[in-house]
């Protein structure tokens, strides 16, 4: 059955409980390996509660399903009107987190504003706003793509202004999202020169941001060399390199992780994948990739087969921004690029992450389950049938015609 006859039966296609598959398995994942990196150091740190980080993942995650559901049933139609005032509130809260007293520094980074138990990352809500802003201009402005780098400008000077101020305090959401807005405009039809120039620039942008604070250029000098400095800058990437060893192809078991135990910092946000390699080895590594390349197929074939230029466009800016930040993710843990602090979507502990990721998910199971021209297609039904009555029409009357006037001749012969 065709995913377009599967929706007119009122039965979802086949990408669409794909990708809910693949999004709710990655939250039970996740879940569970919250709590497996965090109870240790929760029970003995200030908390004292081993379920502390796992009762926050729940809340959040309920949360994060239901904006999901509310989006899956009416969400393009509910954001594209949205976009603007998204964009202008996500800007001004970037802004807010560099106001002395307003932003919190974690880790050296800048990112987050709130108090207690409530913090959010405004970085993450800008990700998404940027996509939904960049595939309405595309969609709407198909002669950006025509004309060089001009032409692009509307889009390039709002990317950019909103990533110097995310750059300032998050790198890493900052290049996530600079990547994704670079798949939209591949998926959009630009041409590779452009993207080639617009690739050099970001790199030539990024090169200052990084050299710009030293905590960013000792995360760089570490990947190059992490024995340099093995119980400082590089003592968590040494960790996450012990942990993913002593995994083997098994794993150790589930909850049995040594290097969770203060040796490996930050295990339950961004390396928890080092965790999931040593207690569940290669072959959970292996499963969890595994359900990020389900949610790229069915988020690919979601974009392949939208009903119009903005829901192919904005379906393959939000598959990109997730698939991007899990691939930057894995990449840093497995020591093959530079730390970014980026979380892992869906498994790692972040509640802002979380529910953006989510809300993308919601925004493309709408597009997937939204009717494909079946108007159009009953019209063209209707418009040729009636075609071929009417020539059948004809004909009969042609035929009678010529029935009629033969006798006539027969006759007065």
């Amino acid at each position: 059955m065709s995913p377009r006859s599967s929706t007119r039966r009122g039965n979802p296609p086949l990408e669409y409980s794909l990708l809910l598959t693949a999004t709710l398995c990655l939250l039970a994942f996740g879940v569970v390996m919250v709590f497996s990196a965090s109870s240790t150091t929760s029970l003995l740190g200030e908390s004292g509660d081993g379920a502390y980080y796992l009762k926050r993942t729940l809340v959040f995650g309920v949360v994060g399903l239901i904006v999901m559901r509310l989006l899956a049933v009416n969400g393009v139609k509910i954001m594209r009107p949205l976009t603007g005032l998204l964009l202008a509130v996500s800007f001004g809260l970037c802004m807010a987190v560099l106001v002395p007293g307003i932003g919190m520094e974690v880790n050296g980074s800048r990112a987050w504003i709130g108090a207690g138990p409530i913090q959010i990352q405004p970085s993450e809500l800008m990700k998404l706003a940027l996509i939904l802003y960049g595939a309405h201009l595309l969609a709407t402005r198909t002669k950006m793509l025509k004309g060089g780098i001009g032409p692009l400008m509307p889009l390039l000077s709002v990317a950019g202004a909103s990533l110097a101020l995310v750059v300032i305090g998050d790198l890493g959401t900052a290049l996530v999202t600079a990547l994704a807005i670079g798949a939209l405009l591949v998926a959009a039809g630009a041409r590779m020169r452009d993207l080639a120039l617009l690739a050099a620039g970001i790199g030539a942008v990024a090169l200052i941001a990084v050299m710009a604070e030293p905590y960013r250029v000792s995360r760089i000098t570490t990947f190059l060399d992490p024995s340099g400095d093995p119980g400082g800058a590089g003592f968590q990437l040494i960790q996450a390199k012990i942990a993913l060893g002593s995994g083997g192809l098994f794993g150790t078991g589930l909850g049995e992780s040594l290097q969770k135990a203060f040796y490996l910092p930050e295990a339950h946000t961004d390396m928890i994948a080092a965790v999931i390699g040593e207690e569940l080895g290669l072959m959970g590594i292996t499963a969890l990739v595994g359900l990020y390349g389900m949610f790229g197929y069915a988020g690919l074939r979601i974009a392949q087969n939208a009903r119009d230029r903005y829901t192919k466009l904005l379906a393959a800016g939000l598959t990109s921004m997730v698939l991007v930040q899990a691939l930057v993710n894995l990449l840093a843990v497995f020591g093959l690029a530079p730390l970014t602090g980026v979380p892992l979507p869906f498994v790692s502990y972040g509640n802002a992450s979380m529910l953006v990721m989510l809300a993308g998910v919601g925004l493309l199971l709408n597009i997937s389950a939204a009717p494909r021209n079946a108007r159009l297609r009953v019209v063209h039904g209707s418009k040729s049938r009636s075609k071929a009555q009417s020539r059948r029409s004809r004909g009969g009357h042609s035929r009678a015609r010529g029935a009629g006037a033969r006798g006539r001749r027969r006759a007065a012969g």
